[in-house]
């Protein structure tokens, strides 16, 4: 009986360590194949935390710029609309500025401050009484010598009074001695140019000479004359000869 149960000693120890073995072994061999071990799961997770991180930081990054050249872009279409509407203000202005300056520059120009060129009345009248007072001047008789002097006292002042006042001497002598007529007759007569209180006009006259028992005779003269408004009448200041 002790050898059988020597026989059973060995041989369940035996066992056990067969048993032991195959468990050990299979636990070995299982492990790497099967289920990850607590290592490889925490380097798994931290290495999938850290790619999740990752992409939502870059994710984030992209947003982030796209959005900032987004308002870059809304910011420089908004700007564009105020600078162009400065850049029309000021246009604008110069252009108005300019025009002004050319206006202003027409209005003062000798062609448009000649009263002759627009105003038909006030030239009508200069020429009306310059014409009259130089048919009185020049227009005398032998008999009539005093009543043209004091007729170029009415209507003549200044230099033309003064010139005539030395000639007209002469005149009264040829007359009576001549028994001389001169009638004075303006044909055409244009202002030049006229302002509101000044003129001066190109005057073409007809003269008819008579002396006693000689034919008439008929002469042609030209005078510029410069007159002056005083008192609301036309006085002539200058008389010259073309």
């Amino acid at each position: 009986m002790r050898p059988r149960g020597g026989t059973a000693t060995v041989n369940s120890t035996g066992t056990d360590t067969t048993d032991t073995t195959d468990t050990t072994d299979a636990e070995d061999v299982a492990a790497p194949t099967g289920t990850p071990t607590a290592t490889t799961a925490v380097t798994a997770a931290t290495d999938g935390t850290g790619q999740a991180d990752n992409a939502g930081t870059a994710g984030t990054a992209d947003g982030t710029g796209r959005t900032g050249t987004a308002d870059a872009v809304d910011a420089s279409r908004r700007r564009w609309p105020r600078v162009l509407g400065a850049l029309l203000a000021v246009a604008l202005i110069a252009a108005g500025g300019a025009l002004y300056a050319e206006g202003r520059q027409l209005r003062d120009t000798p062609a448009t401050a000649n009263l002759a060129l627009t105003d038909a009345e006030a030239t009508a009248r200069v020429t009306g009484d310059v014409s009259s007072a130089l048919g009185k001047i020049f227009s005398y008789g032998p008999g009539s010598t005093a009543a043209t002097r004091a007729a170029a006292k009415e209507v003549l002042a200044g230099k033309a009074l003064q010139q005539y006042a030395a000639l007209f001497g002469q005149v009264e002598r040829q007359s009576a001695d001549q028994k001389l007529t001169l009638t004075t007759e303006v044909v055409r007569a244009g202002v030049t140019r006229l302002t509101g209180s000044g003129a001066h006009l190109l005057v073409f006259l007809d003269q008819v000479y008579e002396r006693r028992g000689r034919a008439p005779t008929t002469a042609s003269a030209q005078l510029t004359v410069t007159a002056e408004l005083r008192d609301g009448r036309w006085w002539i200041v200058e008389i010259g000869t073309t």
